[in-house]
């Protein structure tokens, strides 16, 4: 009879244990990701505080999220080489010489939600400082691929951020399905990308890449606005390939 007991005690507690482990380990359901093992990777910081992820894409530029500069007065700095971000681990803040949002962005939504930073100078790349390659011209995803993310964020909806870069897999979302998600208003399939998982990224993740393969393919834009990871609304990600002309441009004028 005890042992009845015993056994039915711990099955009651084993939604609560599991939830707990799960929410407490990573990016949101992920796990820390190997120091430096993802040298592209960058803290978008207001104040020396990290607000948003972003990703180097050359020696002078980093890409992020236009919604992580919440208006043009706002003045933002990057550090690269980190992984945590409360020790300096040779890690190297620069400050943004100048911004360059998609001239099409609003913030009344997340579409075309893509900024270029600018840095005061060129970065020197070393084993925990490196570029990540983004699309080419006519390269597309399918449906069902496994990328990743990471970032500094949450590691709950409403639970602390990671001081230690956090990361998870995640699949590609079919398009059409994901449009019959979020609804026209909100995703458009010729801009966006989605994706889902058991793990997902929340707030302070957004503007870091989505990398399948060696290739950073979107730029982490919005996800349900109730709670991080929802199961019912899959993450949406600006695609990076349709917007190939207007990176191009601005790093070959602004160079």
């Amino acid at each position: 009879m005890m042992t009845i007991i015993s056994l039915l005690l711990l099955a009651s507690l084993l939604p609560h244990l599991t939830f707990t482990a799960r929410v407490n380990v990573g990016i949101v359901n992920g796990k820390e990701a190997e120091p430096h093992s993802r040298p592209y990777m960058v803290s978008v910081q207001a104040k020396e505080h990290h607000i948003c992820g972003g990703f180097l894409i050359s020696d002078r530029f980093v890409m992020t999220a236009a919604h992580c500069r919440k208006n043009s007065s706002s003045v933002l700095t990057v550090v690269l080489g980190a992984h945590d971000l409360k020790k300096n681990e040779n890690s190297v803040r620069f400050t943004v010489e100048s911004y360059h949002q998609h001239p099409n962005y609003t913030n009344k939504s997340f579409h075309n939600d893509i900024l270029l930073l600018k840095l005061e100078k060129n970065v020197q790349l070393n084993d925990n400082i490196k570029w990540i390659s983004i699309p080419a011209e006519g390269s597309d995803i399918e449906a069902g691929s496994v990328c990743s993310i990471a970032g500094w964020g949450r590691l709950a909806t409403k639970g602390k951020r990671s001081d230690r870069l956090m990361e998870t897999d995640v699949k590609v979302m079919n398009n059409m399905e994901c449009e019959r998600k979020w609804g026209k208003k909100y995703f458009s399939t010729s801009q966006m990308m989605c994706v889902h998982g058991d793990g997902g990224s929340c707030n302070g993740d957004s503007g870091g890449p989505l990398v399948c393969g060696d290739t950073a393919v979107g730029v982490t834009s919005f996800g349900d606005p109730d709670r991080c990871n929802s199961l019912k609304l899959p993450e949406v990600y600006t695609k990076i390939s349709a917007y190939l002309s207007w990176i191009k441009d601005i790093i070959k004028k602004f160079n």
